[in-house]
């Protein structure tokens, strides 16, 4: 059994709920469940008042360096003397200040890469709805120049000189002992941009409680998920009007597009098509089963949604865009199928087939249920996390010995 831990976790909860806080709530749950104490230092973006250029310039000058949060954390770590941090989201509010003084106290930082802030200002490689890497191929400056960070310069330029300040301090090499990817491909584009890849795991998201497998092999296609541009939403209604046999299809989900689909769905016809809105937990857990199929068509570098491995739970397959970490969550013929991103007719094609092919549908159900016992438990998310924490926490021990070793060493020799 392991011997139970103090561990801080440290985020900046965002203004809107959305995964990422949800995901780090589920692991701190997680891991106080298994007799940990997690001990937390929040910020929240809601604490934020604008009413002026002055706040405006107080708050990028804090997400620079925030002397409250250094302050804090010194006070917190001196007092509860944690065994390792656990550094969520720092913007804009935490900042890096949270590693100088984690650093300072010799605790080992983990950092959980939920998203691509780290190589770009606007965290998702998405601009004007495509895939964009500009800031990885040439400087950050391109993300300031396209105002990429909710389409303001300011804002941009100040989390670019936060991001090339922390890379010239040597922040990311140098107090940060390991970084939490959700999926290989996202390690890898974190390699590809500069971080040390000896440092960088993969470890997933997991689906709590357990929803069970669905009892049936469904009756529609469904789709969940935010209702903006880069989902694919566009493609995923211009592909239904393709189908030659109608498929019954259901949206769930909330956002700006919400209005245009609705227009769209009128438009063309596509009686079949429910959007039926934000839906309570159980009620979506409940939607998922009774898909014979998830449609997943977004067109942008997705994380790893926490809608696949939810389906993965109940059994249901998944057609993806083949795209991304996409390619990697869902296997082509065996959890699901791919299709090309933005391409109506090849996912008509594909959503075609497999209405078509209930059999092969559910076995491909079973191999995702399959999955997300091997990769999506709560149980084996907790050994991969303690597996990491262990890791983490004896090679910095090692490390501050090897430097008192040395300094000792070098000290004797002044004396002689």
């Amino acid at each position: 059994m392991t011997k139970s831990m103090v561990i801080l976790f440290i985020h900046n909860y965002y203004e809107r709920r959305g995964g990422e806080d949800a995901g780090v709530r589920q692991e701190r749950d997680l891991l106080a469940a298994a007799g940990h104490r997690v001990v937390e230092y929040a910020r929240h973006s809601n604490e934020i008042a604008l009413n002026g250029l002055g706040s405006r310039i107080k708050l990028g000058a804090g997400a620079l360096w925030s002397t409250r949060t250094y302050e804090e954390l010194r006070s917190l770590l001196a007092k509860e003397r944690p065994q390792v941090a656990f550094i969520h989201n720092t913007v804009p509010l935490v900042s890096p200040s949270a590693y100088f003084a984690c650093a300072e106290a010799r605790v080992p930082v983990i950092q959980t890469l939920h998203n691509y802030r780290f190589l770009c200002p606007a965290g998702t490689f998405l601009r004007e709805g495509r895939v964009c890497e500009e800031c990885v191929q040439h400087t950050l400056l391109r993300g300031v120049w396209h105002a990429c960070y909710r389409d303001s310069t300011l804002a941009t330029a100040t989390l670019a000189v936060m991001l090339a300040s922390q890379r010239a301090l040597g922040t990311w090499g140098e107090k940060v002992d390991c970084y939490i990817a959700r999926t290989e491909f996202a390690r890898k584009k974190f390699i590809e941009g500069g971080l040390p890849a000896e440092r960088i795991v993969v470890k997933p998201c997991f689906v709590h409680p357990d929803p069970g497998l669905r009892t049936d092999s469904g009756e529609a296609a469904l789709f969940v998920g935010r209702l903006s541009p880069e989902k694919g939403l566009r493609t995923l209604i211009a592909a239904w009007e393709h189908i030659a046999n109608p498929v019954p299809l259901r949206i769930v989900g909330e956002g700006p597009l919400r209005s245009e689909l609705e227009a769209e769905v009128e438009r063309r016809g596509l009686t079949g098509v429910k959007i039926l809105g934000r839906l309570p937990d159980a009620d979506l857990l409940s939607e998922v089963k009774r898909a014979r199929f998830l449609v997943f068509p977004s067109e942008w570098y997705e994380g790893l949604p926490l809608t696949i491995a939810e389906a993965f739970a109940c059994g249901v397959p998944v057609i993806a865009s083949r795209m991304g970490s996409m390619i990697e969550l869902v296997q082509d013929h065996l959890t699901g199928l791919h299709f090309e991103p933005g391409d109506p007719a090849d996912l008509a094609l594909k959503v075609s087939w497999a209405w078509a092919q209930p059999k092969a549908m559910e076995e491909m159900g079973r191999n995702a249920r399959a999955e997300y016992e091997a990769k999506y438990t709560p149980e084996i998310n907790y050994e991969m996390l303690m597996h990491t924490y262990h890791r983490v926490i004896d090679e910095k021990k090692q490390a501050i010995q090897a430097r008192v070793a040395t300094e000792s060493k070098g000290n004797s020799q002044w004396f002689l």
